[in-house]
């Protein structure tokens, strides 16, 4: 029989009012020592309802987070019992440092749109050249678009690390390259403590500038500092 893997957690001995997982399932509590696991019977029609899925995924990693801090798996990954005990065999202690990591805290989203930071590089001339040199000019293109970017993270880490003093635990910024503005997607690691304070910076950073529109969201469970370098070497199934 294959598992559907919700999340990992600690000190989640019995959780309570747990929703039914994908496809309907009952969800079940497996204990490796210290570390519990959430998972699922995966039953043959997952794939016919995917966003109602990810919706229970979701819900089930939810339910956790109103409890403690969970170590949510990716949607979609099954696995046998064979593999998810072989796994949590091997990242046992890499397992327990993520775990450690985000303990206590939560993610929370900032989606970025507005007037570039500085400049995108000026787009090459288009010019009559044979599939070598265009070759080349592309090339030259995409490593100068890779080294703006750089600089638009670096720049928009440095003003919102100003900004929100030091309510960040961690962060993932990613910049989308555009000739006309500055589209980014920002991931922090806050303390849940932390939460309101880190609203209302936000808000404050904010207002200092009309010209971006920002949109702010969370508090969510770790998604995105949850499993890095750590994860299943299969997803829905498929390796």
């Amino acid at each position: 029989m294959k598992l559907y893997v919700y999340c990992f957690a600690d000190g989640l001995d019995s959780p309570h009012n747990l929703p039914r997982g994908v496809s309907g399932a009952r969800i079940r509590l497996i204990k490796f020592e210290d570390l519990s696991l959430l998972v699922s019977a995966c039953t043959g029609n997952f794939f016919h309802q995917i966003r109602k899925n990810a919706l229970a995924h979701n819900a089930v990693v939810r339910s956790v987070f109103n409890q403690t801090t969970p170590l949510p798996c990716r949607f979609g990954t099954i696995v046998t019992d064979k593999q998810l005990r072989n796994y949590v065999s091997t990242h046992k202690q890499a397992l327990k440092n993520r775990l450690a990591h985000v303990r206590g805290a939560a993610e929370m989203n900032l989606r970025i749109n507005g007037p570039r930071l500085n400049t995108l590089p000026a787009s090459e001339r288009e010019q009559a050249v044979g599939p070598g040199t265009r070759f080349l000019l592309d090339k030259r293109k995409e490593l100068r678009g890779e080294e703006w970017r750089a600089a638009q993270e670096k720049e928009l880490s440095a003003w919102l690390g100003e900004k929100l003093g030091g309510l960040i635990r961690d962060e993932r910024i990613y910049v989308v390259p555009h000739e006309r503005c500055l589209l980014a997607r920002v991931d922090h690691l806050v303390d849940r403590s932390d939460i309101e304070k880190y609203r209302e910076k936000a808000g404050g950073a904010i207002q200092e500038r009309p010209d971006i529109r920002f949109l702010v969201s969370g508090p969510w469970p770790p998604y995105s500092f949850a499993n890095i370098g750590l994860e299943f070497s299969s997803q829905f199934g498929v390796s």
